[in-house]
């Protein structure tokens, strides 16, 4: 009898512990439990790739033009490299029309708000764009990278992300503490629930991002229309919305401070994947930074707003730091390769 009553025990054992696991993998399976709990199972059976799918938002202007086909160059070239989980990739047009570059990017194009109501801000259109992108696209990949025209990856990309938690950039000057009165209109929620982080760059599972985005688009009109919180958030406001979006959702970023670099703030590139050129980089010949001042060398991407730089740009001087130098060089060899480039356009 003692026998019997030791292996039934241990049959009950087996038993208890195949439905725990069974639980577990159901609870993370669920599209209900994708939030940002301290607890979560990322079970990935066989070490089966993740792929993501990146996209881009974009204007039909030559700023965003350009930018947008180097940055599709270098995800090419690394889409398909050993430890990548790149997967297809997406520009969202969000001019309501196509444009030319249709058969060299693939691209969704998407509607834009109605007139008048981004009260200038163009970045507005990009929450909506998701929207519609999301609504309304096959996505075959369960995770998203959101990306930027002017983020060069440098090295292939794995997904940084698990089910439950999303991957992001932690940004310096987005800081909900500090505009704890503005953020408390929109989210009734302890304000350090709220990360340092806008939506890009950052991977985050498609689930997630499905109830993400519409309260994103949501926030993001209703603080553009509240003079104070337009006041306080600026040109990053819509940064802040998806933040305090992602808060409302009770969703909780993994804080990635390899997923890029700043130049010239940032002097080598190190083991991060993004090289973002938002800054202008100015210096004298003797290789001294000159922010603020235009230098005897420079390069800004503002300089080409009215259309794309020209083929083989001057490198800067010996005493730049590295990170300044390889994105010049990673810029004009797209530029090199990419067929049919002409300065100005």
């Amino acid at each position: 009898m003692g026998r019997i009553s030791f292996f039934f025990l241990v049959l009950l054992f087996v038993a208890f512990t195949a439905a725990i696991y069974n639980t577990a993998r159901f609870i993370a399976a669920s599209d209900s439990t994708l939030g940002g709990g301290e607890e979560e199972f990322d079970f990935n059976p066989g070490g089966k790739k993740k792929l993501f799918h990146t996209v881009v938002t974009s204007s039909s202007g030559s700023y965003a033009r350009w930018q947008c086909r180097i940055m599709y160059y270098w995800f090419k070239k690394f889409k398909d490299q050993p430890g990548s989980e790149m997967g297809g990739f997406t520009r969202i047009l969000h001019s309501g029309a196509p444009d030319d570059l249709m058969d060299e990017i693939p691209t969704f194009v998407a509607d834009p708000l109605p007139s008048g109501l981004d009260k200038g801000y163009i970045v507005l259109h990009r929450p909506w764009a998701f929207v519609q992108w999301l609504r309304n696209a096959t996505i075959e990949e369960d995770y998203i990278f959101m990306a930027e025209p002017d983020h060069l990856i440098t090295k292939p990309l794995p997904n940084l992300a698990s089910r439950l938690r999303p991957a992001a950039f932690p940004f310096f000057y987005i800081t909900p503490e500090k505009y704890e009165r503005e953020v408390g209109k929109f989210f009734k929620g302890p304000v350090q629930a709220v990360d340092p982080v806008g939506n890009s760059p950052a991977i985050i599972h498609k689930a997630q991002l499905l109830r993400i985005a519409p309260t994103w688009h949501n926030l993001s009109i209703q603080m553009k229309q509240d003079p104070e919180t337009d006041k306080a958030f600026g040109w990053v406001l819509e940064m802040y919305a998806y933040a305090i979006a992602s808060a409302v959702h009770g969703v909780k970023h993994t804080l990635r401070k390899d997923f890029m670099i700043q130049p010239p703030w940032d002097t080598s590139l190190g083991d991060k994947y993004i090289i973002h050129y938002t800054y202008g980089c100015d210096y004298t010949l003797e290789g001294v930074l000159t922010y603020g001042k235009v230098g005897e060398w420079r390069f800004d991407k503002r300089s080409f707003t009215a259309g794309a730089p020209p083929r083989n740009l001057t490198l800067p001087p010996a005493n730049v730091p590295g990170s300044v130098a390889m994105l010049v060089k990673m810029i004009n060899q797209a530029t090199a390769d990419i067929p049919n480039w002409k300065a100005g356009e």
